[in-house]
């Protein structure tokens, strides 16, 4: 007797248009944030549309992408990734161990330059040394004009939208609409300018093996290069399609962890699908402070769920979770 094997089905990723919320229309902050419920709980991405960030301005962070990963190696490696999440990793030098997701890990096929929040040297937790609000790394000017202004404007237009989507996070979540507001004041950001170069991959290898991010949400503008796929739970790895202007939105696991399991941190790999280009990637990272308590929201628990995970800081999780992907082979285990 033969068992006959079913594939899982393809996901639809929703897409929310946000231009009605922005805009104030009557009755859609209430829509868009029963349509992010739906898309948080069941598939874990949605696109946005309609949102605001002019596409000139994510055209210029492409092609800083371009321009940085065009600079001489030794440029690019005489700023290594630091304890603050600034600088540079190269090709197969990143590992996705912080995912239980596929335990047999290679290195990944990529490499990426991180930029955080831009400070001063006169910034107060830069004076205190405090974990992952230091100076950023920046190549010399002279080699790349333009670069830290385009990077740093277009952190501020992110964070400008993500700012704006709280409000739809909260009331999906059954909670006050200024809910997030406290916790995300001067959030925790990051944009990182990826390279995928064009190759051809072994079994097992990917740009970006199977994993889960761990920011609250995670922005992905609309790329010509296909090669995301993800896979909640139940479906089969569902090519991200291209939708111009768009862009893809993610949960990771702090915001996972926050809802009691509620909201979804789905997994998703990369991989450069062209044969004759590289394909570069700007994803934009953001979470609440690092400083703040993440424990379990007050609607997404009662008698028959009780909070599944301990409270703990972001910087705490953060620790854990580089540690665990950028850094030496790790010992820690993963937090309670």
């Amino acid at each position: 007797m033969t068992t006959a094997t079913v594939a899982a089905p393809q996901a639809t990723i929703p897409v929310l248009d946000l231009g009605p919320y922005l805009a104030g229309a009557p009755g859609a902050h209430q829509r868009a944030a029963d349509e992010l419920r739906r898309a948080q709980e069941t598939v874990g991405f949605y696109f946005v549309v309609n949102h605001g960030v002019p596409a000139a301005l994510i055209a210029r962070v492409y092609e800083q992408a371009r321009r940085f990963h065009a600079l001489p190696e030794a440029v690019r490696e005489a700023m290594p990734l630091n304890r603050d999440n600034s600088g540079y990793k190269g090709i197969g030098t990143m590992v996705s161990r912080a995912s239980a997701i596929d335990p047999v890990k290679r290195p990944n096929m990529v490499e990426a330059f991180f930029i955080k929040r831009d400070r001063t040297p006169d910034d107060p937790d830069v004076q205190r040394g405090m974990r992952y609000r230091g100076l950023n790394q920046w190549p010399d000017p002279a080699l790349i004009p333009g670069f830290r202004e385009t990077c740093v404007e277009y952190q501020g237009a992110m964070e400008r939208l993500g700012a704006s989507l709280l409000p739809l996070y909260a009331r999906a979540l059954g909670l006050a609409d200024d809910w997030f507001a406290e916790p995300f004041r001067v959030a925790d950001i990051t944009l990182r300018l990826s390279r995928y170069p064009a190759m051809p991959y072994e079994e097992g290898q990917f740009g970006v093996s199977p994993h889960t991010d761990s920011s609250f949400m995670t922005f992905l503008p609309n790329n010509d290069v296909a090669g995301l796929e993800i896979r909640p739970a139940g479906y089969d790895w569902t090519p991200a399609p291209s939708i111009r202007g768009s862009f893809l939105v993610n949960s990771g696991d702090m915001l996972k962890r926050w809802s009691n399991d509620r909201f979804l941190s789905t997994e998703h790999r990369a991989r450069n699908a062209a044969s004759d280009r590289d394909r570069y990637a700007v994803p934009f990272f953001m979470t609440c402070r690092t400083d703040h308590v993440i424990a379990c929201l007050p609607t997404c628990q009662d008698a028959g769920h009780p909070p599944r995970y301990e409270p703990i800081t972001y910087e705490q999780y953060l620790i854990w979770f580089t540690g665990q992907n950028y850094h030496a082979a790790p010992t820690e285990a993963r937090p309670a």
